[in-house]
């Protein structure tokens, strides 16, 4: 199995009630989680003046979903942000703590069954070795789903599903959880959309280099809003990584495991950034 511990970022709007499904919880236990609070301000409200406000409701309800996933025995950092725009600020924590993936939150209410849809431009060996990491210590089945357009005749086996088939029984998956699904259709998203609804996970990779454009825009964002289904966006920097890359980055997740961040992370609207970031290193797990 891979040594690379690939790290999540988990975006939850505290103060709109907004949580973590037991499920998910659980299904993330297996990789180190940055638990993202935030909190939206209002134009017309500082962010630091809204921290001052809100931040100890905030923090209760961070605290609460990080004891979830210390119970779960996951390893849990903590960030607690209040921001003008959301997206960017979540583009910039996952590129700073160095977040393999970012999580859509949809309620989940039974994570048995994980669909990776696949296509040749993106890169099927992270993905693959992302959704071993999680899955190998669940029962969830795995359906890895390709999508060929209308005027393609082609039959048989798809290469790129084969690939990550053969990567997951190398994470430890068994060979009796994979399936392979290819369905020919017009619009790959609008396919992805319709079995989207009948599992617990989805899977996909960024294909663009910025994840407020990409990652929160066509398909991703239309999965997340058309379905029920949590959506995990394996970033673009983590799927084009070379292998000295690679090596270099299982040396840094290794030295940071049990502590994500070391400061506190205090930023005024007047430095440039919108939002007022604070860190709260709780960091915990196996």
């Amino acid at each position: 199995m891979s040594e690379l511990r690939h790290r999540v970022l988990v975006p939850v709007d505290v103060l709109a009630g907004e949580g973590v499904a037991d499920s998910l919880v659980r299904t993330l236990a297996s990789v180190p989680v940055v638990l993202l609070g935030y909190h939206e301000v209002p134009e017309q409200t500082a962010p630091g003046q809204a921290r001052m406000q809100f931040e100890s409701r905030a923090q209760e309800e961070l605290d609460a979903l990080a004891d979830a996933f210390e119970a779960a025995g996951g390893t849990v950092a903590t960030r607690l942000v209040f921001t003008r725009e959301p997206l960017k600020t979540f583009e910039r924590i996952a590129v700073e703590l160095e977040c393999d993936a970012i999580v859509l939150n949809n309620p989940a209410p039974r994570l048995d069954s994980i669909l990776m849809p696949l296509r040749g431009d993106i890169n099927v060996k992270h993905i693959a070795k992302l959704v071993g990491s999680i899955a190998a210590d669940t029962e969830a089945s795995i359906t890895l789903f390709h999508v060929r357009p209308d005027e393609v005749e082609e039959e048989g086996p798809v290469e790129v599903l084969t690939e990550a088939a053969s990567i997951l029984v190398d994470e430890g998956i068994g060979a009796d959880r994979i399936t392979q699904e290819v369905q020919t259709h017009a619009s790959p998203s609008e396919a992805i959309v319709d079995v989207a609804g009948s599992h617990g996970l989805v899977v996909v990779g960024e294909s663009e280099p910025s994840i407020r454009d990409r990652i929160f825009g066509d398909p991703s964002s239309m999965l997340a809003k058309r379905s029920v289904t949590p959506v995990l966006v394996v970033r673009r920097q983590i799927l084009e990584m070379d292998t000295s890359e690679q090596e270099e980055r299982v040396e840094t997740l290794a030295e940071t495991a049990d502590e994500f961040v070391d400061e506190d992370d205090d930023q005024d609207v007047g430095s440039g950034d919108v939002d007022d970031a604070n860190t709260s290193p709780t960091s915990t797990g196996s």
